[in-house]
């Protein structure tokens, strides 16, 4: 009789021993890994420090269009003329492409300035073409301004490298030297 109350119970603290050696793995466990730890212990702000070497690509204008522009001009929000409205962007094609890119590098009524932001000023200008070329404009697009040849060559080189680029406010003092 003692026997069958000693048995189960000592089959039963082996069990429970031999149940709890094992690595216990459950619901959160993953959030003490090396990586889940490291995840949460990074800067809020993350820091990306973008390299000078190298030639950078430039955007193409559908590219600035897409990630920039469309959010107020595919829509027309506060006043934006919409892609492909010919009728919003008529008269505005007729001040010409520098004024245009004027009023995007500068910022024009409810337009924040675009110059020194995620695009340089060639590739805001490109979404400036692009835009207004599929509003009815034939403007060319602009080309990348050729840094390396300017550097070398010396004085004559930046003058032509600025021809290629945007007329803009800053091109005029290049001119008149």
């Amino acid at each position: 009789m003692v026997l069958a109350f000693v048995v189960p119970v000592l089959i039963i603290a082996l069990l429970t021993k031999f149940v709890g050696v094992g690595a216990r793995t459950g619901a959160g466990s993953e959030g003490m890994t090396p990586e889940a730890i490291e995840a949460r212990i990074q800067p809020v702000a993350g820091f990306v420090l973008k390299g000078a070497g190298g030639p950078k690509t430039l955007a193409s204008g559908a590219d600035v269009y897409k990630t920039q522009c469309s959010a107020c001009h595919a829509i027309g929000a506060a006043g934006a003329p919409k892609f492909e409205d010919a009728a919003a962007w008529a008269p505005r094609i007729k001040t010409g492409l520098e004024a245009l890119v004027a009023s995007a590098l500068k910022g024009k009524n409810a337009m924040p300035p675009q110059g020194g932001g995620n695009f340089e000023d060639v590739e805001i200008a490109r979404g400036v073409v692009f835009m207004a070329n599929a509003a009815g404009a034939k403007f060319d697009e602009p080309k990348a301004p050729e840094a390396a040849p300017a550097a070398a060559a010396g004085g004559a080189a930046p003058a032509a490298a600025a021809g290629n680029a945007p007329a803009t406010a800053s091109a005029a003092p290049a001119a008149g030297k």
